[in-house]
């Protein structure tokens, strides 16, 4: 009988102790919602944002299978099945597009992304905060910029009648369109983008290299470690992992080079040197009203950019990276 009662007033304690610690627990998970309202509340207006205009409006995906009307609505319009994506496969203007749109957006990989890194490098590397502080707001000022006012810029000085025409047209020597020369188009659009944002993309790696301990430099330089090699084996394994994420999402972006940027600068080069998957989904959908066609060309863009970020994330996996999930 002892063994008995002591065995449950064990049972009893136990069940007691649990009961302790799950009322506590949401306990406190009531006052982690009541501590974080206002936070949470200010969540309220992005998470809205997201679905309804990103994953509500996937909904709309289905017109890449109809023939769609305006008129007869999303569900009563025809649906014509593949064809839509038989006849974009089928279409050279598309593909025209698509490798417009590769190759603007290879050259902005490779000459647009190092820059950032390199410039927040050279950020980090100054000792007078003043003088920080002032690179870094000189820096960042043109990402506030509308790409109107970019391209205005561009073409004030670039253009036929622009100010560096004008120099050379004083000077009496050969003046140069570039803004109007359709084969110096692309390196012109990389060149505005790196003008426009290369400041900003520096606040992402200006925060990791705020991370790296000042001890690991001085151990280096102690060591006898240059700066190459300082940089090849302290910042740059600092940086790494920011890198690859950003790198995994620049390419799951990669078909985007830049939608307004082309559409202002189209009419100018025309449409075989600026004409990008975006504004062949603009003209085909908006102005011409070829509603089913434009999305079957945007859900292409979609899908494609999905399997990047799935590859790309499996290969950093394979390299030993975080990635951008497991």
């Amino acid at each position: 009988m002892a063994i008995a009662e002591r065995d449950a007033t064990r049972r009893a304690d136990a069940a007691g102790a649990s009961e302790g610690r799950v009322k506590p627990g949401r306990g406190s998970r009531r006052k982690r919602l009541r501590r974080d309202a206002v936070l949470l509340a200010l969540m309220v207006p992005g998470v809205a944002y997201f679905l309804l205009f990103h994953y509500g409006a996937m909904v709309g995906n289905v017109i890449a299978f109809k023939d769609y009307v305006p008129f007869d609505g999303l569900w009563a319009s025809q649906w014509v099945g593949f064809s839509n994506f038989q006849r974009m496969f089928e279409d050279p203007d598309f593909w025209a597009a698509v490798v417009n749109t590769l190759w603007i957006a290879l050259l902005q990989l490779v000459f647009f992304f190092p820059v950032p890194i390199a410039l927040a490098m050279l950020l980090h590397s100054l000792t007078r905060d003043s003088v920080r502080r002032f690179v870094q707001s000189v820096a960042y000022l043109p990402h506030f910029l509308s790409w109107v006012i970019v391209v205005a810029l561009f073409q004030q000085v670039l253009g036929e009648t622009g100010a560096l025409n004008s120099l050379l047209g004083d000077a009496h020597l050969h003046t140069v369109n570039i803004i109007g020369n359709p084969d110096a188009f692309k390196p012109l659009v990389v060149a505005q983008v790196i003008w426009k944002d290369c400041g900003w993309g520096t606040i992402i790696f200006l925060a990791a290299l705020s991370q790296v301990d000042e001890q690991q430099y001085e151990a280096a330089a102690i060591d006898g470690a240059g700066p190459w090699r300082r940089f090849w084996h302290v910042t740059l394994p600092s940086m790494r992992p920011i890198i690859v994420l950003l790198l995994i999402m620049r390419l799951g972006d990669i078909l985007s080079v830049g939608f307004e940027q082309m559409l202002l600068q189209r009419p100018s080069v025309g449409p075989e040197a600026a004409e990008i998957i975006d504004t062949f989904v603009y003209y085909k959908g908006i102005i011409g009203g070829d509603f089913g066609y434009a999305a079957a060309a945007g859900l292409f863009k979609g899908v494609v950019g999905a399997v990047l970020v799935y590859a790309a994330n499996k290969v950093a996996h394979r390299l030993g990276e975080q990635g951008v999930y497991r």
